[in-house]
């Protein structure tokens, strides 16, 4: 389907001949013809599936307990052995890996877009990210945990960081303040 619409769009778009066409797209000349100045595009055949998992019940009790295991936690869904297991016990007589195989077309046709549970970020110059965090620190020859602020620059990987009593409003000022110092800014006030 790409190469049609490639070939429609030299001849639609480009301006190119035929013959152009056809040394660009490396085709014969009668299908860049065909597609080019016809405007019927080819029809996508439907396959009707075949096996046991679309001709008889299992493919209609295994999407419905995808569908039902989706509104789950992740955790909380069922795996392909398990759903294999469960189908076993009700006289299934196909292969774990037909379960698998019908499974996997499952998920490819039915989920949206994933959410991965993750956005890509964007790290424009300039910008910083600040937060709390716990380092472990030598004191008094004892690992100890001590609370930090830290800031750092997402687009030039630069980071800052400042040792402080508690994680309270009162320390992120009094942080924030010491690492603009260290920063090269300042803060007015």
């Amino acid at each position: 389907m790409s190469d049609i619409n490639c070939i429609k769009h030299l001849r639609n778009n480009k301006g190119l001949s035929i013959s152009e066409i056809q040394r660009t797209m490396g085709i014969n000349w009668r299908t860049a013809k065909k597609y080019a100045d016809e405007n019927q595009l080819p029809k996508q055949k439907a396959f009707k599936k075949k096996g046991m998992m679309y001709e008889e019940k299992w493919g209609v009790i295994v999407s419905d307990w995808l569908f039902e295991d989706l509104k789950l936690r992740k955790k909380l869904r069922r795996t392909k052995k398990q759903i294999f297991e469960e189908l076993k016990e009700m006289g299934f007589q196909g292969s774990y890996r037909t379960v698998c195989y019908f499974i996997s077309e499952w998920m490819n046709t039915h989920q949206e877009e994933k959410d991965k549970g993750y956005e890509r970020l964007e790290h424009p110059p300039g910008e910083a990210q600040v937060d709390f965090g716990v380092m472990e620190a030598v004191q008094d020859g004892e690992i100890v945990d001590i609370h930090a602020l830290i800031m750092t620059f997402p687009h030039s990987n630069a980071g800052f960081a400042v040792p402080l009593p508690a994680e309270n409003q009162e320390c992120f000022l009094h942080g924030l303040n010491i690492l603009f110092k260290q920063v090269g800014g300042y803060l007015k006030g």
